[in-house]
């Protein structure tokens, strides 16, 4: 009888796994939409031909951000309902006008990624801001037989798993935790925008984002005024490792991906930050300052397909805002990169003390005004969902912290740097690992931390160039297992462990 249910058990699967490809494939039937997109944002055709006619008599539109991700409801059972109905709300925002706006805005370049089409923009006291696309257009980047299928509209309506809102919620919320922030604007370019000269083609007609854009020396005003200059992760992370008297600081790079945490932003991949750059007595230190917002509350998981295809077995990265943290190891996937090398030192103790403190700093009043910053016809939809899943996250950060911590010492990197290092390993118990990294021609200790086995199952020691020495000591039954990695140098290793 159990060999029967066994081979039963095995059939049905096998019959299951059968049966999904089939469904996706009729559901994946037909040809993709020609026109998937929207002719224009402006609900009213009327209003339409005035601003193309007439532009300097309207001074405010009516929009949608992405009618055309509305759906019915055979395609939101299969496919997810996600922020559908906020990309289909009618909202009413000013018509941006370059000549007065900010003192006066001219495009400086253009930009944008994959997915958002966005300027540069200079004002006439020389600050620099960004003009960002609410609508994504992501590539479609499938194989040629299929790129004219019904896959190809899938893979654009992926933009619906986005709030087209988000960053204005995000922007009170970063204020409350201390962590530098945009504040961004809705703003709606006129067709046939004279203001963007050659760029007009591209950039009219379109509803923007439009906020600080903190790149280089000129954004150094407020609270980023003390600071020498800004940065990207690239250089940043060249000079930190270029010189031993260059730092992250790591606590304030933990608090921000806390708020990462509470908001769901899923997407904080090293091209996600700039840097702030301190001077201290001799040393330079490096503060994070997070941009683009897009991924925030992101919400995916309402579809039977888009349910199954974001398993932790599938594209766990597509890990949905709820009122909990069903997987904080998924909202870490796209940052494990930077991750690992801007928050090496940071114990256990210093995420909860984090944690607690913003759950002070971020209350429910504040949490109920930085909603209400949506749209008003938005807020109605989904304002309060929203205010009461964000209290929620909040009650529960101290936890997202904890397993947050684990997941990162449960490996660690820690990195030299292209000067002369001396790694000391000392192995001060069973439990207990002490690492401390000096620079050779002072010894200044640059990094220092006690990790302990029940946490961390390895440490990886790695040397970039110069002569390093690494040295590891102590007498114990057990330990955490020590990697050591050499670089261009005439490195030298010394283990009396």
């Amino acid at each position: 009888m159990c060999f029967m249910h066994t081979r039963l058990a095995r059939h049905q699967t096998a019959l299951s796994l059968t049966l999904f490809p089939l469904l996706l494939l009729l559901l994946s039937y037909g040809c993709a939409s020609k026109g998937f997109y929207a002719q224009t944002p402006v609900t009213d055709q009327t209003l339409y031909k005035q601003l193309s006619q007439a532009p300097d008599t309207v001074d405010s539109v009516t929009v949608q951000a992405g009618s055309h991700y509305a759906r019915g409801f055979l395609y939101r059972m299969f496919w997810g309902s996600r922020h559908r109905d906020a990309w289909a709300a009618s909202i009413t925002v000013p018509v941006l006008d370059f000549d007065s706006a900010k003192g006066g805005l001219e495009v400086e370049k253009l930009g944008g990624g994959m997915q958002t089409i966005s300027a540069s923009l200079v004002s006439g006291d020389g600050m620099t801001y960004a003009l960002r696309t609410v609508d994504k257009r992501p590539e479609v980047r499938l194989p040629p037989i299929l790129s004219s299928t019904f896959l190809a509209n899938l893979v654009l309506d992926q933009t619906s798993s986005l709030h087209p809102y988000a960053p204005l919620v995000v922007a009170p919320l970063s204020e409350a935790a201390g962590v530098p922030h945009a504040n961004p604007e809705l703003v709606y370019v006129r067709p046939n925008e004279e203001a963007l000269g050659e760029h007009k083609a591209l950039l009219s007609d379109r509803l923007y984002m439009l906020e600080e854009k903190f790149n280089d020396r000129r954004a150094l005003v407020g609270e980023l005024e003390e600071a020498l200059d800004i940065v990207g992760t690239k250089e940043m992370l060249a000079r930190r490792y270029g010189h031993g008297n260059h730092h992250i600081d790591q606590l304030a790079f933990a608090k921000a991906r806390l708020l990462d945490m509470l908001i769901g932003d899923r997407d904080r991949h090293e091209g996600q930050w700039e840097w702030a750059v301190y001077k201290q007595g001799g040393d330079y230190i490096y503060r994070p300052i997070p941009k683009d917002r897009d991924n925030a509350f992101f919400r995916f998981d309402d579809g039977l397909f888009s349910w199954l295809l974001s398993r932790r077995w599938a594209q766990r990265k597509f890990v949905t805002f709820h009122g909990d943290y069903r997987d904080v190891k998924a909202l870490m996937i796209k940052s494990d990169y930077i991750d690992a090398r801007a928050l090496p030192e940071v114990t256990a103790q210093q995420f909860d003390s984090l944690a607690r403190e913003l759950q002070r700093g971020i209350t429910d009043e504040l949490i109920e005004e930085a909603v209400r910053q949506l749209p008003a016809a938005v807020y109605r939809l989904d304002g309060e969902s929203l205010a009461r899943k964000l209290k929620s996250r909040r009650d529960f950060l101290d936890g997202a912290a904890r397993a947050f911590y684990e997941a990162l010492a449960g490996k660690v990197l820690v990195l030299g740097t292209n000067e002369e290092d001396r790694f000391e390993v000392v192995r001060l118990t069973d439990e207990e690992t002490e690492v401390t990294v000096r620079r050779k021609s002072d010894g200044k200790v640059t990094y220092r931390r006690v990790f302990l086995r029940s946490q961390t199952e390895k440490i990886a020691l790695q040397g970039l160039s110069g002569d390093d020495l690494f040295e590891v000591r102590g007498h114990v039954r057990k330990g955490i297992h020590i990697s050591l990695v050499g670089g261009d140098g005439q490195d030298e290793v010394k283990d009396t462990s």
